[in-house]
């Protein structure tokens, strides 16, 4: 008789990678984009995952058009789902300019981060090689304690 196995996920990682125009209509494009890639991935319209990734690329892309904005230079965004995870960076040219969480209601900037930092499990700044910073905003699919940490069916960077 075989022991009774751990239940695996799959590895399996989908990766999407677009790149954008720095622009208000670059930024809207990249939500619209990402709705519909998450949906051709399986994660309905209007499901919460989908509505979240929608909030998340929408403010990120905001600011890297606002804040990041070098002229003649793209945002990028990449999407990466694997079964524990949905990892969002936004990734602009402007490596001086770092997202600040601002909560006096009084600013006029930053506000905008509180609802990053509000909806995703865990987001963070990161320097991109050559020139710029990618903002990392990451929404957990299933809860930590409840992975398996046999096999290859954890996340690997």
């Amino acid at each position: 008789m075989r022991p009774a196995s751990t239940p695996r996920l799959p590895v399996t990682a989908r990766v999407f990678v677009q790149r954008f125009s720095s622009t208000p209509r670059g930024a809207r494009l990249a939500r619209h984009l990402v709705v519909h890639r998450l949906d051709a991935w399986g994660v309905p319209y209007g499901s919460a995952l989908s509505d979240t990734a929608a909030l998340l690329v929408a403010e990120l892309a905001a600011n890297a058009v606002t804040h990041g904005r070098v002229p003649g230079r793209d945002i990028e965004v990449l999407l990466r789902l694997d079964a524990y995870t949905l990892r969002i960076d936004v990734s602009d040219s402007r490596g001086e300019r770092r997202p600040m969480v601002t909560t006096a209601p009084e600013a006029e900037h930053g506000r905008g981060l509180l609802l990053v930092d509000a909806l995703a499990d865990r987001w963070g700044v990161l320097d991109r090689v050559p020139v710029g910073k990618t903002v990392r905003a990451e929404l957990d699919l299933m809860p930590r304690d409840q992975r398996s940490l046999t096999g290859d069916d954890f996340t690997r960077e």
